[in-house]
């Protein structure tokens, strides 16, 4: 599809001035991510860690919670943290498993649900599984806040129901003994937009900071300070992974976090950076330090991999390794998973697009794909190459013997979870975010029901939008502006995720100097370009000579000498101890 090129106006003179320590370049940056105060400017150039991570007991349930997790520990009780199968699940169970079991825990396990046999969340017949195995407490990690009739069932068998959870809030709230949640009605905690590791983080953290207050360090020696900062690795992760906001408190975790990775003890982390080939055999990094972007398209992808091929058992073992042989395993299963994963899902993609072509959806409001028997794992990758490839909200089925289950996408203009709320007659479950969803269809012949309802809200609510996708363009710059002090300057703005982009700029009438197709079937492309010098500058465009991605076949279309706006990011390509700035191209236009 053509992309609309939204250019971001300057600042004004006087926010520029008033920073006259900060180059013009940042003060731009800063100005179009809103943060236009003097603390919030340092908290975000320059986070730090005893100032800009709050108190776990601003949680109005944390005294509580802590307190029955110790009487727990105290007593010898059988205590279950309960999982989800995704990044984000996984490295939030490790967490907490690792923090009970540091303070002293001897009855402590784990339970991860299976994607396909046991969705989302709790469910009943987990319930009486726990219960069977005489479980006094069940700790929920990034799910639970949905589950008011599975709680409701916990208590009943007398096990005691702690969650921790950050997806919305449904009307009807669990009534468990202690809810750690950002977004529960009146939580006085002040950011609301932590990962589910990173409210199991400040659960473990209000356990530690209660045990100092009668012990010096913990029952084995180790300090509380650095317990607790080796465990931000994980935090990183898995808030870099949901793709939650990295602003305030999640960005300096999730910055303080990377600075971990770089010299993780995680065995199993060390080997699945082996394995995606970013460290040699000896654990050093091939390619300078880690970044977001490392995680996002390197790690994250397969530890999600074990809870969309398998089972995410899998990823949790490997988080948890203490055994260089077992690690090594682990990392080698997590990489075959994500190959797999990598096949199945460009068939699928594949199969859908032509679904979507044939129903002639291309310009609903909502587009709708139902496949016989499609593994639930990769819905929701499929789901979002869709709504990438239309910019449409994307809902993606896989029907089998007994039920529909599904998962979403959906552009910023449109509401997934909210629209989901108000149709809770439909499904037998479901839960999310506002740009993603899950869900199971109550039974399979209200399917046209639902298509109508979503669809006809969709076209309500985006009537008076314009829905040609848009690139957010920083600025326009000179090509030869693009240097190694602007690259520093630009890492001062690292982790990028959500609310925190990495800047996209604009350089007009650019020109080619050569093009080199590469990568399979030639769908990338190696741009050399000049701009208003002799200086080269190298660029890359993933994805540029897919013509399926594509209305223009750019591989045909360009030649050398021709003209071109760019939009483009900024990185640097490492190879072989060589290092050089890389720019990414987002989208070109042809003059």
């Amino acid at each position: 599809m053509l992309k609309k090129w939204n250019v971001l106006p300057p600042p004004p003179d006087d926010f520029i001035n008033s920073h006259p320590e900060l180059p013009t370049t940042i003060s731009r940056l800063l100005w179009n991510r809103n943060l236009r105060d003097q603390k919030r400017i340092d908290e975000f150039l320059n986070p730090d860690y005893s100032q800009d991570v709050h108190d776990p007991f601003l949680f109005q349930d944390m005294e509580k919670a802590t307190d029955i997790i110790f009487k727990s520990i105290k007593n010898q009780e059988n205590i279950v943290v309960h999982g989800d199968y995704d990044a984000d699940g996984v490295c939030a169970s490790a967490i907490i498993i690792n923090g009970l079991r540091k303070l002293g825990a001897q009855n402590v396990d784990v339970f991860i649900p299976h994607r396909e046999t046991d969705g989302y969340g709790l469910n009943p017949r987990t319930i009486e599984f726990l219960a069977e195995k005489k479980t006094d407490l069940i700790i929920t990690c990034d799910c639970g806040i949905s589950n008011y009739d599975e709680v409701a069932q916990a208590k009943k068998k007398k096990i005691k129901v702690i969650i921790t959870d950050h997806h919305v809030v449904p009307k009807k709230v669990p009534k468990a003994d202690a809810i750690i949640h950002p977004l529960v009605p009146d939580e006085p905690y002040p950011d609301k937009g932590l990962c589910g590791a990173a409210v199991g983080f400040k659960l473990v953290q209000g356990l530690l900071r209660k045990y100092a207050r009668k012990n010096a360090t913990l029952p084995d020696g180790q300090t509380f300070e650095g317990f607790e900062k080796w465990m931000l690795d994980l935090v990183a992760i898995a808030s870099i992974g949901d793709m939650v906001p990295l602003l305030g408190e999640s960005r300096t975790l999730t910055r303080y976090g990377l600075t971990v990775i770089n010299k993780t003890r995680n065995i199993g982390l060390k080997k699945l950076l082996i394995v995606a080939g970013m460290a040699d055999e000896n654990g050093n990094s091939k390619r300078g330090v880690y970044d977001s972007y490392n995680m996002s398209f390197q790690i994250i992808p397969r530890i999600n991999a074990a809870g969309r091929m398998d089972h995410a058992n899998f990823a949790f073992a490997l988080l948890m390794a203490t055994d260089e042989k077992e690690a090594e395993d682990l990392a080698a299963q997590l990489n075959k998973n994500n190959t797999d994963r990598q096949k199945i899902t460009e068939q699928y993609v594949s199969e859908a697009r032509r679904q979507i072509k044939e129903t002639g959806q291309k310009d609903n409001p909502v587009l709708f794909v139902v496949g016989q028997g499609w593994p639930t794992g990769i819905l929701g990758l499929i789901s979002g190459k869709i709504k990438d490839d239309y910019y449409r909200p994307s809902i993606v089925m896989g029907e089998g013997e007994k039920e529909i289950v599904g998962s979403g996408r959906s552009i910023r203009e449109f509401n997934l979870i909210l629209a989901l709320q108000s149709m809770p007659e439909i499904f037998g479950k479901f839960g999310g975010h506002p740009q993603a969803c899950g869900f199971t269809l109550k039974d399979k012949s209200i399917l046209e029901e639902f298509k109508t309802k979503l669809t006809t809200r969709a076209a309500t609510q985006t009537a008076e939008v314009d829905m040609t996708p848009q690139i957010t363009v920083d600025a326009e710059v000179d090509l030869d502006e693009v240097n190694w002090k602007l690259y520093d300057l630009l890492q001062k703005f690292e982790p990028f995720g959500q609310a925190n982009e990495e800047p996209k700029y604009l350089a007009k009438s650019v020109t080619l100097v050569n093009i080199d197709p590469v990568g399979q079937d030639g769908k990338h492309l190696r741009l050399t370009v000049k701009h208003n010098s002799h200086l080269l500058k190298k660029t890359i465009g993933f994805g540029l000579g897919d013509i399926k991605k594509y209305s223009e076949n750019w591989k045909e279309s360009l030649k050398p000498g021709d003209k071109i706006d760019m939009v483009f990011s900024i990185g640097v390509n490492e190879w072989n101890g060589n290092r050089e700035l890389q720019l990414t191209v987002e989208d070109i236009k042809k003059l």
